[in-house]
């Protein structure tokens, strides 16, 4: 894939507190890469550095191969965002607050009215367009938010914690948007509190913790690379009597658990042993109605590299 944004060694630092701390990542085209980490890790700093709202003592950070202080303005051309807090003006209408900000990136006339209903039909806001945004739902303000910053179709949308405080409806609706934009071309680099959006639509994740980037993987490697274990979840029909001990005969199988109608069973990754466990099964005259593997959850990752949850 082709690297729209190349971050090197950055760093920032508030007198002797080093905030973000020599830290390099890419962000590739048309994926989204979800920059994760508890408060205080540096991802708000880093995240106002990438958008031009903050400088940086040290580093380098490229734009398509050229330094974004060499073209500046181009980057800012290609680049929207979403930030964390509200940037509409209450006053105004949907319509109205999306042509101001289309506006800042050179749009006017026909194209710009053609992007303006091009950006609210596809946040679902185009039958609305007319009302004044202080009449909208806390979901429809963040839909609204979404709007103003892709009515100039950038390469790069940074989008920092946009579904914060809204309704599950309102959350699913950005959720899909999002996919939807990546699937037509759009790079997002995307920060939240929510694990489950992460699951949803992350292509790759960074994880930083005091300032640091310390993993980065797609959701299935990290999984993978924090745990040598994983769980087979077998239903068995109501009366079975099968013994929970006869699976520890098997290679690998670290523990068994029984549970209502399904046993536990946590084996090692690297044994293959299904074909065994399903053998024990079938010899004992058990009747198994589903079988699920299950491995480390995206949050055991987090927990195991930060000590914290992500909503700490």
């Amino acid at each position: 894939m082709n690297e729209i944004l190349e971050v090197h060694s950055l760093e920032k630092s508030y007198g002797e507190s080093t905030v973000v701390n020599e830290i390099s990542f890419d962000v590739r085209k048309g994926e989204i890469l979800c920059l994760l980490g508890p408060n205080g890790a540096g991802k708000s700093t880093t995240i106002n550095i990438l958008c031009g709202i903050l400088g940086y003592h040290n580093g380098e950070i490229m734009y398509k191969g050229r330094n974004v202080k060499s073209c500046l303005n181009k980057f800012k051309q290609q680049l929207g965002v979403v930030p964390q807090e509200l940037a509409i003006y209450e006053y105004l209408s949907a319509e109205q607050n999306v042509r101001f900000f289309a506006s800042l990136y050179g749009l006017k006339g026909a194209k710009l009215k053609e992007q303006t209903d091009k950006a609210l039909e596809f946040v679902g806001l185009l039958e609305r367009k007319k009302d004044k945004a202080s009449t909208y739902s806390g979901g429809m303000k963040r839909r609204l938010n979404i709007a103003c910053a892709i009515a100039h179709e950038p390469e790069l949308l940074i989008m920092d914690e946009p579904t914060v405080g809204i309704d599950p409806q309102s959350r699913n609706h950005i959720l899909t948007s999002i996919k939807e934009l990546s699937k037509h071309g759009m790079t997002i680099l995307y920060t939240t509190h929510y694990m489950e959006e992460v699951e949803e639509i992350s292509s790759r994740i960074l994880i930083m913790d005091s300032g640091s980037i310390i993993a980065e993987g797609t959701k299935e490697s990290l999984k993978e690379d924090i745990s040598d274990e994983r769980q087979f979840i077998i239903e068995l029909e109501e009366d079975d009597k099968l013994d929970p001990d006869s699976f520890y005969q098997v290679e690998g199988v670290k523990k068994v658990k029984k549970k209502e109608n399904s046993i536990i069973i946590t084996t090692l990754k690297n044994v293959e042993n299904l074909d065994k466990l399903i053998a024990i099964i079938i010899n004992s005259k058990s009747r198994m109605l589903n079988i699920f593997c299950r491995t480390a959850s995206l949050e055991n990752v987090f927990l195991k590299l930060t000590g914290k949850s992500l909503r700490d």
